[in-house]
């Protein structure tokens, strides 16, 4: 008996260990734009991934990040409120000195406006019981410009061409 109870403990560890969850989205074309393209989140074990590929932005650099609401239906995305910060640190570079969970980077769109950004972090979760790395009622916003990793709190990326509510 407690071989059979060892052997069904053992197994779901396994099975919890290489199960993950993907979440598939629609990019939300905002302020007068025509932005368009997916945003797929993996989580594996203690790891997101996200894997962005957009289509139909001007071309050049422009900023990626996490915003604190789930909420794109304004016309230009105001309504997905300020950048994810729930560690109040302050705004910067991804994996350098000081930057918070929102911050992603940039991404650059080709002469025909399409961009492809791949990220990954264990310092996102996809519905977990944390809230300061549950990115569940969040949006991923792509704004109009680069980041420029230095101006708080928002990075000088100017307006918000995309949107996707992370449900």
């Amino acid at each position: 008996m407690k071989i059979a109870k060892f052997s069904i403990l053992a197994c779901s560890a396994v099975l919890a260990v290489s199960c993950s969850t993907t979440k598939n989205y629609v990019i939300n074309s905002k302020s007068g734009t025509e932005t368009q393209g997916t945003a797929k989140f993996t989580q594996t074990g203690k790891n997101v991934a996200l894997d962005l590929n957009v289509y139909k932005l001007t071309p050049g650099i422009h900023a990626v990040h996490l915003h604190e609401k789930g909420d794109c239906s304004a016309t230009d995305a105001s309504s997905a409120g300020g950048h994810w910060n729930p560690t109040t640190e302050s705004h910067g570079k991804w994996g350098h000195d000081e930057y918070h969970k929102g911050d992603i980077g940039n991404l650059n769109a080709d002469k025909e406006g399409t961009a492809r950004l791949q990220f990954s972090t264990d310092k996102w979760c996809i519905g977990c019981s944390d809230e300061t790395k549950n990115i569940l009622g969040k949006t991923l916003i792509i704004h109009a410009g680069p980041d420029d990793f230095k101006t708080q709190p928002t990075g000088n990326a100017g307006g918000r061409v995309g949107c996707v509510e992370i449900k």
